[in-house]
C-alpha cells in the first residue's frame, strides 16, 4: 500500500512538474519570436533551473509513503530540499560562467516557473 501511495504523491509532483516545464517552454518561445536567440535560450536556461531542481525534489521527497515510514519520510523531504537548492545553485553557477545569457529573460522565465505550483494550487482548490 505504501509504495501505491508514494507513486501516487509521486506521480501528482511529476504532472506539477510537468507543467512547469509547459509554462517555461511556452516563455522561451515568446521570448525567441519578440525579441531573438539570445533572450529564448536564455528564457529556457531559466525555466530549466527552476524546472529540473524541481524534477529531483519530487523524486527524492516522494520515495517513501505510509505511517511506518514517517521518519524516513521526513528524512527524505529534508534531503530532497537540500539537493534541490544545491543544485539550484550549481545550475544558476553554470549558466552564468558558460553562457552569454540576457538576465531579464533568465530570471522573469525563473520567476514564472517558479509561480507555477502557487497558481495551479489555487486553480486545483477551487475545483
Amino acid at each position: 500500500m505504501s509504495k501505491v501511495l508514494a507513486r501516487r504523491g509521486r506521480w501528482s509532483a511529476y504532472k506539477l512538474v510537468l507543467v512547469q516545464a509547459a509554462v517555461a517552454g511556452v516563455a522561451s518561445i515568446v521570448f525567441f519570436a519578440l525579441w531573438g536567440v539570445q533572450f529564448g535560450y536564455s528564457a529556457l536556461a531559466g525555466g530549466s533551473i527552476a524546472v529540473l531542481p524541481n524534477f529531483v525534489f519530487a523524486t527524492l521527497a516522494f520515495s517513501h509513503m505510509g505511517a511506518s515510514l514517517s521518519g524516513k519520510i521526513v528524512k527524505s523531504f529534508f534531503l530532497g530540499e537540500a539537493v534541490k537548492l544545491l543544485l539550484t545553485v550549481v545550475l544558476f553557477g553554470c549558466v552564468f560562467s558558460m553562457l552569454d545569457v540576457n538576465v531579464m529573460s533568465l530570471f522573469a522565465c525563473y520567476a514564472l516557473s517558479l509561480t507555477v505550483p502557487f497558481i495551479a494550487s489555487l486553480y486545483f482548490k477551487q475545483n
